[in-house]
């Protein structure tokens, strides 16, 4: 999670969002040396002396500011196609996961088993206990087996949402009478934190979204606890 003076992406937890942050220090690099470029070339041009009034055409050059731009935008656009289809792609998944946006909590439904469905509402500061996080605990967190392919179903009963876990790599609107689905593959244990992050509402920034991520055998535990 973030958290003071975190201005980086946040920790991976799941190969998606990993491929996601290697693309993205990929373009800053590129962006760095294109800027870098841009800057030596205007500083020569202000600290030199030297003028041609008679060249009408430089063939080379031309050719050289036309191929450039073009080979740098290919080596930025073959990894973001790739990631692209990967975000799309939902191969059998293990749990299915039903949530459903409301003005201001998440309901979830677990399809696979029975009668598992529960509200998701954010925990208010006077209940709150000493090692809670503000904004973004809840009563009844989401709790998910790590390992396991999550597809994720999402929707709404009233205005526009979205669905995020910044770690997982995973946005997705939920939408007023659509289906919208997702998957994720979570590789670790731990509570990992979102919001909403669509402008839905006066307390749109009190329904938090928290995961727990538990092997397995606890998450059939779980399961029958409920």
């Amino acid at each position: 999670m973030s958290t003071w003076m975190h201005i980086s992406l946040q920790d991976s937890i799941s190969p998606l969002m990993e491929q996601l942050t290697f693309f993205h220090d990929h373009t800053m690099f590129i962006l760095l040396m294109i800027t870098v470029m841009v800057m030596i070339i205007m500083f020569t041009m202000m600290i030199n002396k030297f003028i041609n009034r008679f060249l009408l055409e430089g063939q080379m050059i031309e050719l050289i500011w036309t191929i450039s731009p073009a080979a740098t935008l290919i080596f930025i656009a073959l990894p973001s196609l790739q990631i692209l289809y990967l975000m799309d792609e939902i191969s059998s998944p293990n749990i299915t996961v039903k949530s459903i946006g409301h003005q201001w909590f998440w309901s979830y439904e677990l399809s696979d088993f029975q009668n598992v469905e529960f509200d998701s509402y954010m925990t208010p500061i006077n209940e709150q206990k000493p090692h809670s996080f503000r904004l973004l605990d809840v009563d009844n967190q989401l709790v998910l087996p790590y390992n396991s392919i999550i597809r994720m179903i999402i929707s709404s009963t009233d205005v526009i949402h979205s669905w995020t876990i910044p770690s997982a790599g995973v946005k997705i609107d939920a939408t007023p009478g659509r289906l919208n689905q997702t998957s994720f593959f979570m590789n670790q244990p731990g509570i990992f934190f979102g919001q909403c992050s669509e402008i839905c509402g006066m307390n749109h920034s009190f329904m938090p979204i928290m995961i727990e991520s538990i092997s397995p055998p606890y998450f059939i535990k779980w399961i029958k606890s409920l």
